[in-house]
């Protein structure tokens, strides 16, 4: 199963920003860490500050991946057009945060992605990921 981690803006500082909410570990060496885990998957990663390379890489994963990750970061809360392009795909999208968004500031609370999604798993630190990694485990087996 081919899988697209699609991360936005700031999650490039992921272990060295808000260490008590994003934790100490680079995103790049949690993956590491977590891909023996998934020997099935061949598992790619994207990381872009700049929303049009994100909405470029959803649609050119639509083409070429079995389903994408994606942790919008702060475009979940503002990106329409990102909304737009995660609504025309054909795979399944699964939004990820790392903190609980509901227990942040209210802005956070609303995903404009998350109504176009197979589903958001938020809250449980980098380990969002490898939880969204296991749903398509079983989409895989299904």
């Amino acid at each position: 199963m081919k899988i697209l981690i699609l991360n936005g803006p700031n999650l490039n500082l992921t272990g060295k920003r808000e260490k008590d909410i994003y934790g100490n570990l680079s995103f790049e060496e949690y993956l590491e860490n977590i891909k023996p885990h998934f020997p099935g998957f061949d598992i790619s990663y994207f990381q872009s500050n700049i929303e049009g390379e994100m909405i470029n890489k959803l649609q050119e994963a639509n083409q070429t991946q079995d389903g994408v990750i994606l942790n919008a970061g702060g475009y979940t809360h503002t990106s329409v057009a990102l909304a737009d392009a995660v609504k025309s795909t054909t795979i399944p999208v699964v939004e990820v945060h790392i903190s609980n968004i509901l227990a942040r500031e209210e802005y956070r609370h609303i995903s404009l992605i998350a109504p176009h999604c197979a589903g958001s798993v938020f809250g449980f630190g980098l380990d969002s990921y490898r939880l969204a990694l296991v749903w398509f485990g079983f989409l895989s087996e299904g």
